[in-house]
């Protein structure tokens, strides 16, 4: 055999025996044989090909990602989430509504909502923030054939269902069956993520025919990725009488997205399937819930997460009947009610999804120049009566503000009133009752 050649491959072995004393080398040189030198050489040499594969990686993500983007390895989120077990301080406040809050302020986000043109149903059918679970448990209102637990954040008072990956691991809430036309809103929470996370890891978000945790004869699945060194894009599935008919990847970036907790909206107009992330409208596909089957169940599945420390949770899941056009409504009877008016808790500051519907009212004042309205706030009974009627007033005003400042309806034409828990819909001792209550109406005058 040629010296040459073997030379290389006793380096490793060579290098390795420097690290000792003199005489405890000659000792060891004694002792091993072929085998155990072939097992230090296999060693140093996966050591070393480890080390490689980590600076090559690194190199890749800087090259798919030229000076875009934060490095995925960079701290972009600390993990918010208390010892598991611990309880937090509570709600302060009360009135809460659905969604979190970003960083940003609301006027720069109200802004950029200001084109969104997300309506929700005006007929709440099902919500939850987890407020009556406790932490640890899994949530009283929902299914699973595998685990999960309600989590606190901090001493927020935000409370989230924590999703395990698995095969074939559905949660399923208890909602009613589906009618034709629906709309989903979800906050997604997303721990742990850099660029070792799979390109196949995502949350999907599933309609189908199964009450169970079986995809069905027939499905929409919407895929929501979590990968953070590439765009990976939304994929978008479905079966019609246990055929494939659409399987499609719309191009999307969301890695910014879902490191800051986004806003996911969806609406379903019969066969019409549109999905908005944030402000953002990225899927509109109009035939894709199968016609004449009764997609009834909503489903979650997460996807791919393999080594631990990457989480995900989910909180203030909202269905709703409806999220047809409010225009027109307001238009041929003169008053519309809407739960899809958001604000942050016990607060007046409106959330920025919520500016789709307040867009719609916008559209029918520029139309109908001779129409002036009544906006009338409602709070449900958290808190006392006093502070719900004070809020009330002031959540009336701020929709009137935006409608004024963001949207240009002259002042004059708008009228605001408070109601606060005085006049109840729902039942207040339940989150859906609650959600009913929270609503804000608008009047012809």
């Amino acid at each position: 055999m040629n010296p040459l050649k073997a030379f290389p491959k006793t380096i490793p072995a060579i290098l390795l025996l420097f690290f000792f004393s003199g005489d405890l080398q000659g000792q060891i040189l004694k002792k091993l044989g072929k085998r155990a030198e072939r097992a230090v050489e296999r060693t140093v040499e996966n050591r070393v090909d480890r080390e490689a594969s980590k600076k090559t990686d690194e190199v890749l993500d800087s090259i798919l990602e030229p000076g875009s983007k934060k490095s995925p390895t960079d701290p972009q989120i600390e993990n918010p989430l208390p010892p598991k077990g611990q309880d937090n301080p509570g709600n302060v406040g009360g009135n809460s509504d659905s969604g979190s809050t970003s960083g940003q302020t609301t006027k720069k986000t109200i802004e950029v909502y200001s084109k969104f043109d997300y309506v929700p149903g005006d007929k709440p059918l099902f919500f939850d923030d987890f407020s009556n679970d406790f932490i640890g448990d899994f949530p009283s209102r929902w299914n699973t054939n595998g685990g999960g637990e309600v989590v606190s954040v901090n001493d927020s008072g935000e409370k989230w269902l924590e999703l395990i990956s698995g095969y074939n691991i559905h949660f399923i809430p208890d909602t009613p069956d589906l009618p034709d036309e629906y709309t989903i809103e979800f906050d997604v929470m997303a721990l742990g993520l850099d660029n070792k996370t799979s390109s196949t890891a995502f949350l999907r978000v599933a309609l189908s025919d199964d009450d169970k945790f079986k995809d069905g004869a027939n499905f929409v699945h919407a895929h929501i990725p979590f990968c953070q060194y590439s765009p990976i894009g939304i994929t978008m599935a479905n079966h019609i009488n246990n055929k494939r008919e659409i399987y499609s990847v719309v191009k999307a970036d969301l890695r910014e997205e879902i490191l800051d907790r986004p806003h996911i909206s969806i609406a379903v107009n019969k066969q019409r399937f549109r999905l908005w992330v944030n402000e953002e409208k990225h899927i509109d596909i109009p035939r894709m819930v199968p016609q004449g089957a009764v997609l009834k169940t909503l489903k979650f599945h997460m996807n791919n997460f393999k080594d631990g420390k990457e989480r995900v949770f989910i909180s203030n899941i909202k269905v709703a009947e409806g999220g047809l056009d409010l225009r027109r409504k307001l238009i041929s009877e003169g008053e519309v009610s809407t739960n899809g008016i958001l604000f942050d808790s016990g607060s007046a500051n409106i959330q920025p999804q919520s500016m789709g519907i307040i867009r719609q009212i916008s559209q029918v004042l520029q139309e109908e120049n001779a129409m002036n309205l009544m906006i009338v706030g409602h709070t449900d009974a958290d808190g006392s009566g006093d502070a719900n009627l004070s809020l009330s007033q002031k959540r009336a005003a701020a929709v009137k503000n935006a409608l004024v400042n963001v949207y240009g309806i002259a002042d004059n034409r708008l009228q605001t009133q408070g109601k606060g828990e005085s006049e109840p819909i729902g039942d207040n001792s339940t989150p859906d009752g609650k959600a009913q209550n929270r609503r804000v109406v608008f009047k012809k005058i």
